[in-house]
C-alpha cells in the first residue's frame, strides 16, 4: 500500500494570496511586490507558459509543487498557481547605500546568506532596528520568506527597517566593498576574535545559516573573517543570536569611538 504523502500547512490569510494564472501576469505587470510563487509540477498550457516567460525577468522565487500542496492553501480554483504577496515593500538595493552616504551616516548593514528561518530572520530583523542598522539585504531566490511569521517575530521591526532584495548575492557583496564597506563575515572556522575587527568603519556583517554557513564565493569576498569564542561543549550558537552579539559590538565599538 502507497502511503499518501502528507501536505498540511497552515494557510495565511487569504488577501495574502492571489490565484490563477492570469491574475499572477497582472499582478506582476502592476509591480506588486511577491514574496513567492508556487505553480503546478506538470503545467502544460500556453498561458501557463507566458507566466513562466515572465517570471524569467524577476527575481521572485518560483517553486514547482504538486496540486496537492496548492490545495492546501486554498479550496478556489488556483489553476496550479498561487503568488504569495509580500507583507512588506522592498528597498532597492542600488539606491540604499548613496542614501546613507548622503545622509552623512556611516553604513551598517546585515547581509543574511542562506538564512530561511522566518523566526531567526524576525528575530534579527528585531535586534538590527533597536541597534540602529541601516538595512538587511537578503537572496532573492534562496532567502528568507518575508512572511506574517517573520514580521511578528520581528515586533513590527520589519515595517521599518529597510530590506533589499537581491538576485545575486555575490555580484552584491562586490558592490559594497568597491562602495568602500568592509565586509566582517561570522563563521566559526575564523581564528580571528570577533572583538578585534574594526567595526567602526563602513560596516555590512554577513551571517550564514546554521546547517552551511556563509557560501564560500561569498565568505572569500569578506574583508575580515571572524568567530565569537565558543566555551561550553557546543559547537555554534543560534544564528539569531550570534547576529546580536556581532551586533552590539558594532554599537560598542562605535559608541567607544566617539
Amino acid at each position: 500500500m502507497i502511503q499518501k504523502r502528507n501536505y498540511d500547512t497552515k494557510r495565511p490569510p487569504e488577501k495574502e494570496m492571489i490565484f490563477g494564472i492570469r491574475a499572477v501576469i497582472e499582478a506582476i505587470d502592476a509591480g506588486k511586490t511577491i514574496d513567492k510563487i508556487l505553480i503546478r509540477r506538470d503545467m502544460t498550457s500556453s498561458i501557463g507558459r507566458e507566466l513562466l516567460e515572465k517570471l524569467r525577468d524577476i527575481p521572485t522565487p518560483v517553486q514547482r509543487v504538486p496540486i496537492e500542496k496548492l490545495n492546501q492553501f486554498t479550496d478556489k480554483n488556483h489553476q496550479g498557481v498561487i503568488a504569495f504577496l509580500s507583507p512588506i515593500e522592498f528597498t532597492p538595493f542600488e539606491s540604499l547605500v548613496p542614501m546613507l552616504y548622503e545622509q552623512g551616516k556611516t553604513p551598517f548593514l546585515m547581509v543574511l546568506d542562506g538564512i530561511t528561518d522566518v523566526r531567526n530572520f524576525g528575530a534579527i530583523a528585531r535586534t538590527c532596528e533597536c541597534a540602529g542598522v541601516d538595512g538587511i539585504v537578503i537572496a532573492a531566490r534562496s532567502g528568507v520568506a518575508v512572511n506574517g511569521d517573520a514580521i511578528k517575530t520581528s515586533a513590527g521591526a520589519l515595517h521599518t527597517l529597510p530590506v533589499c532584495k537581491v538576485a545575486d548575492m555575490h555580484a552584491a557583496l562586490q558592490y559594497l566593498r568597491d562602495s568602500g564597506i568592509r565586509i566582517v563575515a561570522a563563521t566559526e572556522h575564523a581564528t580571528q576574535n570577533y572583538t578585534d575587527a574594526d567595526m567602526c568603519q563602513p560596516l555590512a556583517i554577513i551571517m550564514g545559516s546554521e546547517e552551511h554557513g556563509i557560501y564560500a564565493p561569498n565568505l572569500n569576498l569578506a574583508t575580515d573573517q571572524v568567530c565569537i569564542p565558543m566555551l561550553g561543549k557546543l559547537e555554534s550558537l543560534n544564528v539569531s543570536v550570534a547576529a546580536g552579539v556581532m551586533i552590539y559590538e558594532v554599537v560598542r565599538q562605535r559608541q567607544n569611538n566617539h
